[in-house]
């Protein structure tokens, strides 16, 4: 039997007054993941232990299976996976965004969404002005990039630039845990300021102010880490061969550590218009040969990020019908069985414009697994399904199980 599993990364939310005090999944037309519902088994998995930050590296840890007390080094360095940076003995990396920021305040994590192309020639000029020595900036995607700082101090409180959207950044600042970390944020900290003397006048940026769009005039530092030990899917629970299709370094980073092929799929941006059709495709065909596909679709956190809640209801939309509805038709006429999995990784309300550690809605359609009695797939719907509230490796461990 093969696996895939659909995440919709941040698509669990809370009621909305605006959709009449639904949230998006149940305001959603989403007859494909509903089918899959009446079909399987559904529940609900806590995807962020106690003492985690609900950050997506966490989550989709945790959806994998994983142990965070044991293998969690923070986000940089699965990013860095993805990007073929190899971390040295005793480098610290750290993911870095490109911010807007607004007078005091932080104004989006996004620097307006900027484009991959327009954000290479800010690291670009980044590593000449403010890098060398020490520190590095790494190229990735859109806003999302990274920087190593060799001989850093792991023992920093970095705040994630999308928990603090509109508020003053200044209190956010790199803070030490440790005296012995004190130089690291003190680094950190001063290139952070330094971003923001010498970004606002480069070419990039005054393009986008004359065009009405955020500039991106600032970094912003978090989730810093050592390489992490982790296990291969193949040594953890057996799984012989498998793929990752996302357009988040983060996520193709862990499918590095857990040992799958990492899929590129053009046109896949991680916002509303990416490539669902690609995705599909994609996934389909790496199944053909493969026995675990992991295909991540970003599109609903972003939505969740912006406080767009008509946006997030389309992109809903858009992942049950162009992705799990073609993937569905696709796999039906196949000889070979197919286990399906739908969750989001974490909930990523509207009203709060960030990842929360609620647990998640989740549906397993496995051929020889008796259904339950739920028939649609939302967030309040599945807590009445067979499987409960799972912990830890369990709902990994239920998945992949050969009937």
């Amino acid at each position: 039997m093969k696996h895939l599993i659909i995440l919709g990364d941040g698509m669990a939310d809370e009621p909305i007054d605006m959709l009449g005090g639904l949230t998006p999944l149940q305001y959603a037309r989403t007859p494909h993941m509903d089918h899959l519902a009446r079909r399987g088994v559904t529940g609900r998995l806590q995807t962020v232990p106690d003492g985690f930050h609900p950050g997506s590296e966490v989550a989709n840890l945790a959806v994998l299976g994983y142990d965070l007390h044991r293998v969690y080094e923070g986000r940089g360095v699965l990013e860095a996976a993805s990007m073929g940076v190899a971390l040295r003995e005793g480098e610290l990396a750290l993911r870095c965004n490109l911010v807007c920021i607004d007078g005091d305040r932080m104004k989006n994590h996004s620097a307006g969404h900027i484009t991959s192309e327009e954000a290479v020639e800010l690291i670009a000029f980044l590593n000449d002005a403010a890098g060398g020595g020490a520190v590095r900036f790494h190229a990735g995607v859109s806003y999302r990039h990274l920087l190593t700082v060799a001989g850093g101090d792991r023992r920093l409180d970095c705040t994630p630039p999308h928990d603090i959207p509109m508020q003053p950044f200044r209190p956010s600042l790199v803070k030490a845990t440790h005296p012995g970390a004190a130089p690291t944020a003190d680094g950190l900290n001063r290139l952070i300021m330094r971003a923001q003397e010498i970004l606002p006048g480069h070419p990039v940026n005054r393009r986008r102010a004359a065009e009405g769009k955020d500039p991106a005039n600032s970094i912003w530092p978090w989730s810093p880490g050592f390489r992490p030990a982790m296990q291969t899917l193949r040594e953890a629970y057996g799984v012989r061969s498998g793929a990752v299709i996302s357009a988040v370094d983060l996520i193709r980073g862990i499918g590095v550590y857990a040992g799958l092929d990492v899929i590129e799929v053009d046109g896949a941006t991680g916002l509303y218009d990416t490539n669902y059709e690609g995705k599909a495709q994609a996934a389909i065909e790496a199944l053909q040969t493969r026995d675990f596909v992991y295909l991540h679709i970003e599109a609903s956190d972003e939505a969740g990020h912006e406080d767009d809640a008509r946006l997030k209801v389309r992109t809903v939309e858009d992942l049950d019908r162009r992705i799990v509805g073609p993937v569905c038709d696709a796999l039906r006429a196949w000889d070979e069985p197919v286990a399906i999995a739908v969750l989001p990784d974490h909930p990523t309300p509207c009203a709060v414009r960030t990842h929360t550690a609620d647990a998640v809605p989740f549906l397993i359609c496995r051929p020889g697994l008796e259904p339950d009695a739920v028939d649609r797939y939302d967030e309040f719907s599945v807590a009445k399904g067979r499987f409960g509230l799972l912990h830890g490796s369990a709902f990994i461990r239920e998945f992949l199980k050969q009937e």
